[in-house]
């Protein structure tokens, strides 16, 4: 009988973001997957936190989706192979919480420029 893999690995490293070069500082409670600052982030997993994906694309942020349980959903694509990725945003966060007005522009359906 296989073992069930983990859906989830924590991985709260900071790293400087490849979209804007800010330093990133850990979120401290779950794994931090994008830049507070410019919402970008790398296609690095292939489940939450596992730093499996070989791809290693920049994924741009195209819109944001407000959920009652949740609060912001981070919808990213993939600049290299298109793949369309689902992350929670950090707007509450102690440190470095994502940029709220961001956020809302995305919402809106503005993509930054």
């Amino acid at each position: 009988m296989e073992l069930e893999q983990k859906r989830f690995t924590k991985n709260d490293a900071g790293f400087v973001c490849a979209h804007c070069g800010r330093q990133v500082e850990p979120l401290g409670y779950t794994s931090r997957n994008h830049c507070p600052f410019c919402l970008w982030s790398l296609h690095v997993d292939i489940l939450p936190g596992d730093r499996a994906n070989t791809c290693g694309a920049p994924m741009q942020p195209i819109r944001v989706e407000p959920d009652r349980r949740r609060g912001y959903i981070i919808i990213h694509r993939c600049t290299k192979c298109g793949e369309i990725g689902r992350n929670r945003a950090a707007h509450e966060a102690k440190v470095q919480p994502d940029d709220i007005s961001l956020l809302i522009r995305l919402t809106a359906g503005e993509l930054p420029g």
